[in-house]
Formats: structure tokens, C-alpha cells, sequence
């Protein structure tokens, strides 16, 4: 499905659970289009991943433009300007990480972490997609990334970045959802608003 037929048949929906059946079934199901006729190599690259972060293989989803070959937001095509999105959908890895980021908040009231307004303002974008059950180390302040992130998430995700892993010269971005339906819901999200836009773009 290219993202002419993608839009069409989006714009047909009527409802939320049509939403996420499309979801489903376009988004979330089949193989990635980064990895059209490579199942192999598909399983190599989530199997680093989930021996890197100890979890579990079934919980690593390949998203955004490398899953579907465009960008139903963008309305461009997957490219090597675009990023490989990676979703993990793992309670214990968001809880994990959220006791790192209890400790930040922490030394943050009590003054003890000096963050500029830029930080703060990234630092609080952060915790907006935290509360939709999705974490996104990309958000975190510099500072805060420096010391208990970058070694370890950043790091890694940089390992599998250009040519260093099955994907190919891309770079790999990762975030961490709470559980599959805050997936979900996200992806519906995305899904909803492209659907908006394409009935626009056809009333014109």
C-alpha cells in the first residue's frame, strides 16, 4: 500500500474502532518496509534490541515511515533523511526509567540540578508524553542525559545507527510505552489527525 491508497482507504473510516482496526492491521501487523524480504535480518535486528535492553522480542514494534515506506504526517516517502523509529512496549523498562526520573525530579524541587528555561521547557515536553504512557529520552534535559542516560540508552541505540546493524545507514530512535494500548492510542492519534488532513486535501 503506497500513501495514496493509504489516505483513501483512511478517509472511508467513520469511527474510532474502524481506526483501530486500520491501525492494526496496517500499522502494527506485517513486515516493516525497511525490511521488505529480509525476515531474517528483521529477526536479528529486534533480537539485539532485545538482548541489549532485556526484554522481551515480542515487544519490540518497528513504527513510523520504516514500517509503512512513508509518512501519512509528512506526506514524504521513507528515505535516508529518515530516522528507523523504534516502539518497546515494556512495563518493567517504563518503570525502570521512571525511577531514574524520580530521582531528577527530586534534585529538581529541591534545587539541586540547575536546568535553563530551554531544558526545563524539554524537561516538561518529557513529561507530557510520560503521562500518555510513553517515554522519550530525546526529551530529557542535556544535563539529565549526560549522567544517567546517554551511556547506556543512547549509546546503544547509536551501536545499531549507520550502517552498524541490519537496518542499514539510518539512524535508530527508540522510545518506551507503558503497555500495547498506549501504543495503540498514540498510533490512532497520528491516524486520526492524517485522516484529517487528507479530507481537506481532497475538498480542495
Amino acid at each position: 500500500m503506497d500513501l495514496e491508497e493509504f489516505n483513501a482507504t483512511l478517509v472511508e473510516i467513520k469511527n474510532d474502532e474502524g481506526l483501530l482496526d486500520f491501525c492494526r492491521k496496517w500499522v502494527l501487523h506485517g513486515t516493516p518496509y525497511i525490511f521488505h524480504a529480509r525476515e531474517e535480518e528483521l529477526y536479528e535486528f529486534r533480537k539485539k534490541i532485545a538482548c541489549g535492553l532485556h526484554v522481551s522480542f515480542h515487544e519490540i514494534f518497528i513504527t513510523g515511515s520504516a514500517k509503512l515506506g512513508f509518512s501519512p504526517h509528512k506526506g514524504t516517502e521513507f528515505s535516508y533523511d529518515s530516522d528507523v523509529d523504534i516502539a518497546i512496549i515494556s512495563p518493567s523498562l517504563f518503570e525502570s526509567m521512571m525511577g531514574h526520573i524520580y530521582k531528577f525530579q527530586v534534585d529538581l524541587r529541591r534545587s539541586r540540578r540547575a536546568v535553563d528555561e530551554r531544558e526545563l521547557a524539554m524537561y516538561h515536553e518529557f513529561l507530557e508524553y510520560a503521562a500518555i504512557g510513553w517515554i522519550r529520552p530525546d526529551k530529557l534535559p542535556l544535563s539529565f542525559k549526560a549522567k544517567e542516560l546517554k551511556a547506556g540508552w543512547f549509546e546503544f541505540f547509536d551501536s545499531l545507527s549507520y550502517g552498524k546493524s541490519e537496518v542499514g545507514d539510518y539512524k535508530v530512535a527508540a522510545g518506551v510505552f507503558k503497555s500495547y494500548y498506549y501504543l495503540e492510542q498514540y498510533l490512532v492519534g497520528g491516524l486520526r489527525s492524517a485522516r484529517s488532513k487528507a479530507i481537506v486535501e481532497l475538498k480542495k
